[in-house]
């Protein structure tokens, strides 16, 4: 199938994204404007400009809305602040549904506060981030749970965002994960990026990069073992990114490398593996060849990483870099 013929049928494919979504923010500052405050004496960071886009499993269905796809909608859970509002703002502005989320006032937004030097257009200080580390409250687990066993036959395919770092706090939780799993055995295409938590997903895609397959392969088999890997956790599909090398392919014909596109001096790497899964898990569903799939997803990740930020790539751009 040609990337043309991707391309046009992604406008009727319908997908839904469950996981960490959080809210980007990307502060310019200006150094001149450093004065010690006059109460505590400390140096201010004098933000000057600030935009907002949607981030973590917001980066994936910002990519999918961008290359056309039909219907993106996101499921998780944002705090009842400001920040949550700023979020659900910024999906609406992609096209991108936020009926499914669930605010609650039991836990905040999710956020990442970037801040660049407004006269180098470097990033270089420490990011304020807001994470949550206690568990998932009961009840809008409960909900999430709920919501996703009520939408899930609406959409064509599933993208697990498990982006929570910390040890608590991430929406994919043990409950969450089985309900997808559950899914994922009875053949709905659900396609898993999880950064430390792969081996616990069951009969999905799973597409961790080269790093996070090694702390996997080690917690699960207490070797490297990549094959294996893939066997343990009864995937059809294991993708495993190698930044510009490309990405490794396991599955029942084996281990093969599908080599990337080598940019010599990327602008930006920051969700460059959220959009090569929003462009190889929207393929996969489509033509149903890993190796489509795979070559798809690197054509995204090879446009988006010459973007500030976590940029995405059009049907256009796509097309062009063919």
């Amino acid at each position: 199938m040609t990337t043309a013929e991707i391309l046009e049928r992604m406008r009727g494919l319908r997908v839904l994204i469950v996981g960490d979504i959080c809210l980007d923010r990307w502060c310019r500052y200006s150094p001149a404007n450093a004065e010690v405050s006059r109460e505590t004496g400390i140096p201010r960071v004098a933000v000057v400009r600030t935009e907002t886009t949607a981030g973590a499993a917001g980066t994936i269905a910002n990519n999918l809305a961008a290359l056309g796809v039909g219907t993106v909608s996101v499921l998780g859970a944002i705090g009842d602040d400001g920040f949550g509002f700023e979020l659900e703002r910024a999906l609406a502005a992609r096209g991108i549904s936020s009926d499914a989320m669930v605010r609650t006032p039991l836990m905040q937004t999710f956020t990442y506060t970037k801040l660049i030097n407004n006269d180098t257009e470097v990033e270089d200080l420490p990011r304020v981030d807001f994470v949550n580390t206690a568990e998932l409250p009961g009840e809008v687990e409960a909900r999430l749970i709920e919501r996703f066993l009520g939408m899930v036959s609406a959409f064509d395919a599933v993208i697990v965002s498990d982006q929570a770092e910390t040890a608590a706090g991430g929406v994919v939780t043990v409950k969450m994960r089985s309900a997808i799993c559950r899914h994922a055995a009875a053949g709905k295409l659900v396609w898993v990026d999880s950064r430390r938590r792969a081996e616990h997903f069951r009969h999905c895609v799973v597409k961790p990069n080269e790093d996070e397959a090694a702390e996997a392969s080690w917690r699960a088999l207490g070797r490297l073992d990549l094959a294996e890997l893939r066997r343990y956790t009864e995937s059809p599909l294991m993708i495993v990114t190698r930044g510009g090398e490309g990405a490794s392919i396991f599955d029942d014909a084996g281990e093969r490398l599908m080599p990337g596109a080598r940019i010599a001096r990327p602008v930006d790497i920051c969700g460059a593996g959220d959009s090569f899964t929003a462009g190889a898990a929207a393929a996969l569903q489509i033509t149903g060849s890993a190796d489509e799939a795979v070559r798809f997803g690197n054509l995204v990740a090879s446009i988006t990483v010459m973007k500030p930020g976590t940029g995405t790539a059009t049907p256009q751009e796509v097309l062009a870099s063919e």
